[in-house]
């Protein structure tokens, strides 16, 4: 069954994450995208790993997209980056943005647990990542759904 947006996110609640989306992305070269869906029959991680790919994050001239992507249904969620990223930082370096994200989602506060682990992503790609004049927006910052 496909989902929208709104079956999980108020209209308000979404340009929220779009502007922090924004705010995030103004400090670091890397990208990042939130997609929603209701259910995955595939490992969360795996699925997460198909949308990078079907959403071309995978594209980006400095391979640093990062998306998170969740099954509401399943009430499950991965954080996955691209192979630049990879490269570059430590194996359990989503460790900290996902129990953040995960304290909120547990107590109902989706919008705030998305919009928390985006400012993380953000704050943490800067380091690897930082924002150089000329950089370019290079995938949009609105919400996908499937």
């Amino acid at each position: 069954m496909a989902s929208t947006v709104e079956d999980f996110l108020t209209q308000t609640e979404e340009q929220d994450i779009v502007e922090a989306i924004r705010i995030a992305e103004s400090n670091t070269s890397g990208e990042i995208r939130v997609h929603l869906e209701r259910h995955t029959d595939l490992d969360v991680f795996t699925r997460a790993k198909e949308i990078f790919h079907i959403l071309k994050m995978d594209n980006t001239k400095e391979e640093n997209g990062v998306l998170i992507y969740i099954a509401v249904d399943d009430h499950k969620f991965a954080i996955c980056g691209d192979r630049g990223i990879d490269k570059k930082v430590p194996t359990n370096f989503w460790e900290t943005t996902r129990d953040t994200m995960s304290t909120h989602f547990k107590e109902g506060r989706f919008k705030e647990g998305i919009i928390e682990g985006i400012q993380d992503v953000g704050k943490r790609l800067s380091a690897y990542f930082p924002w150089q004049h000329g950089d370019i927006n290079e995938l949009p910052d609105e919400i996908t759904t499937s």
